[in-house]
């Protein structure tokens, strides 16, 4: 993070503070509250998708039911902390077994204690969700972080067998995705089945007491949001010859590479940003358009364009432009700006941190020194990735209703939209958006190890990439 950023850890800290120590249990004392979950008041999860998200997922679960790091560096739980009560791992699913085991080891440094995965619990293939989700009971936790290409999949088993879910953004790659994941919300509501989304900025204490301010109107009126995230890139090579391309597809080192099984890397990466401009104008956009392409003499095998700017406009004819560029060389930039028609404000920093402040006037001081800002949001004491979890465990322990689907994938579907227009070269509207059928996959339920892959590279070993004027995708 900037020099800007909170202290507190974040998911990949987390594991690697935790891994340096051995886990002290210390549950002697603890005063737990009526549970509507597992037996023995323990919530139990099922990892499902066990690369680093899921991983880290892990870690925030487990502390937001109550284990800290104590000041002999080792961990304990504690009574008032976090959600509070047990919770335990007890099975993992994944496509790749080496991928399982790796997870397994990772938590096992810091959380052993928690951790009850045994061989006959580590599931692999494509229906492996179903044996690990089997092992749940009313009341515990499906861990959804896979390829979002099989979200709803996941979603949809999960809620048919009355388990609560956590599910890590993206939720769908394309609209036929996300009418799913609406859907499935919709039956565990009704079912009082608790779903958390992975978009945590919106548990961020500082954000939102800058959105109190803005819905205050200390702002006065929002007519401009700049979104950007901007790094090196993510090139891809061709598919090692001999190499099973479906798995290829999905190994973990390629979560932004193939539109039908991520979204690409505009969602994948940007998702956040583009919530955050839906947040701050507490509405959907009406209409998006956008410019996109690839830097001359790219050779990146992916399905991706390595530059996007989309420009959202909202009924009051406000707009939110959203911008990524992966491309190594270049300045880059991780950041959410707001515009009013009295100040302007910084709504988030590098790495997602909770630079939240305002300006004195319409110009936004990027000095060190900060003399331009008029009002900042408290430090906040407990990091986003932590909140949402507390946030999902506590709606679980005091049967409280809790249910982001439709909200998240809203939010995913104008993600869906702004790339859509970037990729077709036209103007796509909400309207069309909520009305689309399309997907990328069709068969993606019907998916297994034998099966050719969705997309196949030509004979230099490259993916289509969308072309705008021909491309569709609403």
């Amino acid at each position: 993070m900037n020099a800007s950023s909170s202290p507190l850890p974040s998911r990949r800290d987390f594991i690697k503070t935790t891994g340096q120590f051995a886990v002290a249990s210390a549950l002697a004392g603890v005063t737990l509250p009526h549970v509507h979950a597992a037996e023995n008041d323990t919530i139990h999860l099922a990892l499902i998708g066990c690369g680093g998200r899921g991983t880290g997922a892990v870690a925030n679960a487990m502390s937001a039911g109550g284990l800290v790091l104590g000041d002999d560096g080792g961990t304990k739980r504690a009574a008032g902390t976090g959600a509070g009560g047990p919770i335990k791992l007890i099975a993992m699913a994944d496509l790749r077994q080496d991928q399982i085991e790796k997870c397994h080891t990772e938590l096992n440094r810091g959380l052993s204690d928690w951790i009850d995965v045994p061989k006959e619990r580590q599931f692999v293939g494509f229906e492996a969700y179903r044996h690990a989700i089997d092992c749940l009971k009313p009341g515990d936790v499906a861990m959804l972080t896979t390829f979002s290409g099989f979200r709803a999949i996941h979603l949809e088993y999960a809620v048919e067998k009355g388990i609560n879910v956590f599910m890590e953004k993206e939720f769908a790659p394309d609209p036929a995705g996300i009418r799913r994941i609406i859907k499935a919300g919709e039956a565990a509501e009704k079912k009082n089945l608790k779903i958390a989304a992975g978009l945590m900025c919106r548990h961020s204490s500082a954000r939102q007491a800058l959105i109190e301010k803005i819905r205050a109107g200390a702002m006065g009126d929002i007519n401009l949001i700049r979104a950007y995230r901007m790094d090196p890139g993510y090139h891809l090579g061709p598919c090692p010859r001999g190499e099973n391309e479906l798995l290829w597809q999905l190994a973990p080192g390629h979560p932004y590479q193939f539109l039908w099984a991520s979204g690409g890397i505009i969602i994948e990466l940007m998702i956040h940003q583009i919530d955050e401009c839906f947040w701050i104008k507490d509405a959907w956009p009406v209409s998006a358009h956008g410019v996109g392409g690839r830097y001359a003499g790219s050779t990146d095998c992916s399905q991706n364009l390595d530059s996007y700017s989309i420009e959202f406009t909202f009924a009051d004819g406000s707009t939110a432009l959203v911008t990524g560029r992966y491309i190594p060389g270049c300045f880059n930039d991780f950041a959410t700006f707001v515009h009013g028609t009295k100040c302007a404000a910084k709504f988030s920093g590098n790495i997602h941190a909770p630079d939240s402040w305002m300006y004195k006037d319409s110009r936004v001081d990027l000095d060190k020194d900060r003399a331009n800002v008029a009002w900042r949001a408290p430090k906040e004491t407990v990091n986003p990735w932590q909140a949402e979890w507390d946030a999902l465990l506590s709606a679980i322990r005091n049967d409280r209703p809790h249910n982001e689907a439709r909200r998240a994938a809203l939010s995913n579907l104008g993600a869906i939209m702004g790339r859509a227009a970037v990729h077709s070269g036209k103007i796509v509207t909400w309207d069309e958006a909520m009305a689309s059928n399309f997907q990328f996959c069709p068969n993606v339920a019907q998916l297994n190890a034998d099966s050719p892959a969705p997309v196949q590279a030509d004979a230099q070993g490259r993916y289509p990439a969308p072309i705008p004027g021909k491309t569709v995708e609403i």
